[in-house]
This record gives structure tokens, sequence and C-alpha cells, in this order.
């Protein structure tokens, strides 16, 4: 990528195990992954090949049955449940395919909120999430409800608002899932664009092959095993 890769997280030796009775599942066998500051990793995957399962642990969500998973440095997986739960809230955002906008609010109020639930100050908390409405083209329908915008305009404000604390990391379950091919188009260029601009990494699990090759680099989780490759022809790559 032209310069040193200031990894903000990595996942060593992932495995999820999961038992029912005397049978014994494993979806995730030896995960690696490192993600830098400003880099988007899209993940592929068969429908239960263990994207959710990776996603969730990945979240802190859940805890693997073995591997260590370090964000800005620190082991996660060694915090206590309540510091897990207070790192999460601050250095991890989560955009999926439901875009989950609670429908008697505005997109601004939508955006604002978990800002004003962890308490940052009412004041500037507005003026950022106006500045990033703005900045995805959402100007002209801050106070519009859910109801009111299209389905790639309520994604829009479910990135956004993912983005509102400034994470350091934004997980990414099938953001254009339900969205028509113009729209997913748009949401692509977003996170590539908001990704660079903030620094911010996003790992996006997906089955939309145009999104993926999109993007930095990616990857394919088959029988719970974990490839990485770069995009291809660089589609994603930083200048």
């Amino acid at each position: 990528m032209g310069r040193e890769r200031d990894i903000i997280l990595q996942a060593r030796n992932i495995r999820k195990l999961f038992r029912t009775g005397e049978e014994e599942l494993e979806v995730l066998r030896q995960v690696d992954l490192e993600v830098a500051r400003g880099e988007v990793l899209a993940i592929m995957g068969a429908s239960g090949a263990g994207k959710s399962t990776l996603l969730h642990i990945l979240g802190t969500l859940d805890r693997p049955t073995a591997g260590e998973l370090l964000i800005d440095s620190v082991e996660v997986l060694r915090l206590a449940d309540d510091e897990l739960s207070r790192f999460r809230n601050r250095h991890i955002g989560f955009v999926f395919q439901f875009h989950h906008l609670l429908p008697e609010f505005t997109a601004l109020e939508n955006v604002l909120l978990p800002a004003l639930m962890a308490g940052e100050p009412a004041g500037r908390a507005r003026e950022a999430a106006i500045e990033l409405l703005h900045s995805v083209g959402l100007e002209r329908r801050l106070h519009h409800r859910p109801g009111e915008l299209s389905g790639g305009e309520r994604q829009r404000v479910a990135v956004v608002r993912a983005l509102i604390r400034r994470p350091l990391v934004v997980l990414a379950d099938e953001p254009s899932g339900n969205l028509d091919a113009a729209s997913s188009e748009i949401l692509h260029e977003l996170i590539r664009s908001l990704s660079r601009a903030h620094q911010q990494a996003f790992v996006i699990m997906t089955h939309d092959r145009g999104l993926a090759e999109s993007m930095d680099r990616l990857g394919h989780l088959e029988k719970g095993m974990l490839r990485l490759e770069e995009a291809p022809q660089g589609a994603g790559s930083r200048p």
C-alpha cells in the first residue's frame, strides 16, 4: 500500500466451537487477520460459513473459544464484562443489513442518540451529527423520519450513526443487502471515502462480490478458515 500499515485491529488464532449435547461444531478455525487505520477489509462467504460469528467476535459481542483480539493494542478479551462493554461502546461502530433506525425520530435525532446516551455535550454532538450528515449528502433530509427516506438514504443514516462517536473500528454485516444496484454503489463509495477521511478501519461481511472487490482487501471465509488477498487490480487501494 505504499507505506507502513498502522494496525488497529488484530485477531490471532481465533477459534469458535459450538457444542450441542455430545456434538461439537467448529465454526471458526485459527482465523488470523489484521486491519489498519483507514483500511476497508471485505470478507465473503456462503451462508453458514461463519461470517456473523466472526463479526460478533471482532465486535466483542461474543467471545471465542480460543485466540486473541487486540484493538488499538488493547487485549480486549482480557477485559471484565463491564470494562469490555464500555470499550465497545466507545471504540466500535456497527452497521447492519437492516438499518434499525428508530421510526419516531428524525435522521438527525437517530444519529445523535448514541452520543447523547454516552453523555457527550448536546451542542457538540449536534454539530458533529450535522457535519456527518452533510458529508453523505443528506443535508436536506436532517428532519425527515426513516419512513420518509429511501432505502439508500436510511442506510447512509445508519452508517453516519455508527461514526458519530468516532470509533476506531466499524463492523458492517451485509450493509447493502437490501439496496438496489445504484444505491449499493453509492454506499460502497461512501464507505471507502469515510474510511479515508476519518482514518477508521472497516470490516464488512458481505455476499456482494462487487462491494468486496472494490475494497482494499478481500477475504474468503470457507469451512471456518479465512484466506486474505488484495482486492482485484487494487480496486480500493489507497493512493
